[in-house]
């Protein structure tokens, strides 16, 4: 507040925090709840104050450019780069270099299969050896809980100002016990009438979570557990892609079984739609 700043050479709107100084949980937290918001917005990050990173799906700006990407394990195989992978760590993310450097347009074509159509003509691309892998590794997860594709265009010019995230700070950002009730209440399902919901979340994510309890809770017997993602096609439409709908229903089922000869159970239904990738990249 009240603060003055110079020119930037891309002004992405988002200040840089200090990574210098040691890691406190909250800190930690907080800075990365603050790139999950710069991913989601295209903005840049940095890591470990080395790796700067923008978003290939979201980042915007005029005149960007890179000579690498970083992409996932799993982009690189569809690009015909399964053998230039690390052979010891084969799910490790890939940095990879083109003839031209990459701009947001080519960029996007890479990180986006949705885009292989229109741009069948990719590369050639060359993998080159990474030398942060852990750096690497923390982008592709957080890229995956801002719900963007794990694609970056590797230190972009221009770049601007980055929000700043250290490898130690996102333990922080998950320690359960971080996660909050938010609410509460009785809600009958078809499978047992007996049942609670108990919504919850982290101070840092928005999304609610939510426990469907089935029977009475009872600590001197273990509940039956079942951990669902949400699955909005195989949930609610009936998708015949997948068994998450029948896998659901016989969870239900089977607590309802359990509550009814003096057991319990208790439904975790994650808001991570496609397993944390999201529902259009799914």
């Amino acid at each position: 507040m009240g603060e003055t700043f110079g020119p930037r050479a891309a002004d992405h709107g988002v200040r840089s925090l200090s990574g210098d100084a040691p890691s406190t949980g909250s800190d930690g937290s907080r800075r990365v709840a603050l790139a999950l918001d710069a991913l989601r917005h295209g903005w840049p990050i940095v890591i470990e104050g080395a790796l700067a990173l923008l978003p290939a799906e979201t980042g915007f700006g005029t005149g960007i450019t890179s000579t690498r990407m970083l992409i996932s394990a799993a982009r690189a195989a569809t690009l015909k780069l399964a053998n230039q992978r690390e052979a010891a760590v084969p799910e490790a993310p890939v940095l990879i270099r083109a003839a031209d450097p990459f701009d947001l347009e080519s960029a996007r074509a890479v990180a986006d299969p949705a885009l292989d159509l229109r741009y069948p003509m990719k590369g050639p691309f060359a993998a080159e050896h990474l030398d942060n892998r852990d750096a690497a590794m923390l982008a592709m997860e957080l890229a995956r809980l801002a719900g963007v594709l794990p694609a970056f265009m590797v230190d972009p010019e221009p770049v601007g100002e980055a929000q700043a995230v250290a490898i130690d700070d996102l333990q922080h950002w998950k320690d359960t016990r971080r996660l909050v009730i938010a609410a509460r209440s009785k809600l009958p399902v078809a499978a047992c009438e007996d049942a609670e919901i108990v919504a919850f979340r982290s101070m840092d994510d928005l999304r609610e979570h939510v426990a469907l309890v089935i029977g009475k809770q009872d600590g001197d017997r273990a509940p039956l557990v079942r951990l669902h993602s949400e699955c909005l096609t195989g949930d609610i439409l009936g998708s015949l892609k997948c068994d998450c709908g029948p896998q659901l229903d016989a969870a239900l089922e089977a607590m309802a079984e359990e509550a009814a000869s003096g057991g319990w159970g208790v439904l975790l239904y994650m808001r991570q739609e496609g397993r944390g990738i999201g529902l259009i990249n799914k």
